[in-house]
């Protein structure tokens, strides 16, 4: 039985899609290079005005079930920090050495909802810290009387990134240069219903954790910074 010329022409054209789409698949893994990211000495238990609370009854939100987590990402970390006058801020970080679109689940405006929260508001800002501003998202979530805003950002690679199309856009870009992008969500939250003042306490607690950092692991979770 003979087929069609048109539909040998198709089955080369889907063929040779096929091949190409295997050749240009991404193979270095960004991760492998540079120095190895390893957040639990990356961060400091203690920084600025900050100091970890050991014994903190604190609830970090994290909705994903570990066995989630360990699929999503490579490492996570949870910490709770305090000041002198008692402030809470509560950091919470994931890093993946593979980056994909499953990043996108643990985003802080959809998993806070699958707790019970309650989405109050969402806005895109600015964190100004030494070497320039960072690009943030800020979210301001309620359970019952809890009032939790939210300050977090997300990293592809050596980019900071916002959600959706930029994100997008990044993972295309080193996918095209045969380049596997890691990538970290860097969350910073406070029980606070005052979320104007709560703001300001996270910023200050991130730009204060980012300087404590050592160059190259400053780097990791900063991106090339925009400058002020």
């Amino acid at each position: 039985m003979k087929l069609p010329i048109r539909n040998i022409i198709l089955l080369v054209l889907m063929l040779a899609s096929a091949g190409l789409a295997i050749a240009m698949r991404p193979t270095q893994k960004i991760a492998d290079q540079g120095p190895k990211v390893v957040l639990e000495t990356m961060i400091p238990h203690a920084f600025g005005e900050w100091q970890e609370e050991k014994q903190s009854g604190t609830q970090i939100v994290d909705p994903q079930t570990k066995e989630m987590l360990d699929k999503i990402y490579s490492q996570t970390l949870s910490r709770t920090y305090i000041n002198g006058s008692g402030y809470r801020v509560m950091l919470s970080i994931a890093y993946g050495n593979d980056q994909s679109d499953s990043m996108q689940v643990h985003k802080p405006e959809v998993c806070y909802p699958a707790q019970g929260f309650a989405l109050q508001g969402k806005q895109s800002g600015t964190l100004a810290v030494t070497n320039g501003e960072i690009p943030v998202i800020r979210i301001l979530t309620t359970l019952g009387q809890r009032s939790e805003p939210v300050t977090y950002w997300t990293t592809i690679g050596d980019q900071v990134v916002k959600p959706g199309i930029h994100k997008k856009l990044a993972e295309m870009s080193y996918g095209l240069s045969g380049k596997i992008p890691d990538g970290m969500l860097i969350r910073v939250s406070s029980i606070d219903a005052q979320s104007d003042n709560a703001y300001q306490m996270q910023n200050r607690f991130a730009a204060q954790m980012l300087d404590a950092l050592a160059p190259q692991h400053r780097q990791r979770l900063t991106g090339n910074l925009q400058p002020n």
